[in-house]
């Protein structure tokens, strides 16, 4: 039983990379600064760097740099499981009326603003990433990046009196908070026009990885398009492209 269980979370493919993540996070950093990897100014390379920086404030690497002597499979389950515990969380919250204490608030948007960098990180630092296990893998956390954001938005909306109307059910603000995030904006409920803000700013983060995704998932389906080709044509050849999306490094 204990076998069957870890073939069906693991891989036989399990790496140990020789340099720790804190460490090769330290690395970029520096190869940023001295533009080791591109010639990069201004307010591009603060970005950059802010970016790269602000790693260091969340859990996330510190959860890979505990698993990393265990191996990527460790790691990316590590992840996983902490990528899911940051859908459930302000679901949680929502569904047992727990909207008044102010630590889950604190806690519920510090968890968000790691996920809101996550995209741009990907962007304007994509050099600070290794090439990942498997790009099905990343777009499935992709998909729970935006439950999370939407989850979380719903929750804020829930803590106060920001929407036209009261909330009759726990899942009313997440109703709000999808139609907005996802850019539809029906219309039957809106924000308060005090807190209207708040509502576009939530959209533009829709919009931002929305875009962002159907990109990734474009330029996957490209590359499988050109490896099937490759197949055709009597030339098995394996793209390094399509050994997996970059995994954090």
């Amino acid at each position: 039983m204990k076998n069957s269980l870890k073939k069906i979370v693991f891989n036989d493919n399990n790496k140990i990379d020789s340099i720790g993540v804190l460490a090769k996070r330290i690395q970029n950093i520096h190869g940023i600064w001295n533009n080791s990897h591109h010639d990069d100014v201004g307010v591009e390379k603060i970005l950059r760097l802010f970016l790269a920086l602000s790693q260091f404030l969340f859990p996330g690497i510190y959860i890979k740099h505990i698993y990393w002597k265990k191996g990527n499979n460790a790691q990316d389950v590590a992840m996983d499981i902490y990528i899911i515990s940051k859908v459930v969380f302000p679901l949680t919250l929502l569904y047992s009326n727990w909207i008044s204490a102010s630590i889950a608030q604190i806690l519920v948007i510090y968890l968000l603003i790691e996920t809101l960098l996550y995209v741009p990180t990907l962007i304007f630092a994509s050099d600070l990433f290794a090439r990942p296990n498997s790009y099905r893998r990343s777009i499935l956390m992709l998909f729970f990046n935006y439950l999370e954001i939407s989850f979380t938005y719903a929750f804020i909306y829930a803590c106060g009196n920001y929407l036209n109307r009261p909330l009759s059910n726990w899942y009313d603000s997440i109703y709000f908070s999808m139609t907005t995030l996802s850019t539809i904006g029906y219309g039957d409920v809106v924000l308060d026009h005090r807190w209207r803000i708040l509502g576009a700013i939530e959209g533009g983060n829709g919009v931002i990885l929305l875009g962002w995704s159907t990109a990734f998932f474009v330029s996957v389906v490209a590359r499988m398009r050109t490896l099937e080709h490759d197949w055709m044509g009597g030339e098995a050849i394996v793209h390094p492209t399509l050994s997996g999306p970059a995994r954090d490094a």
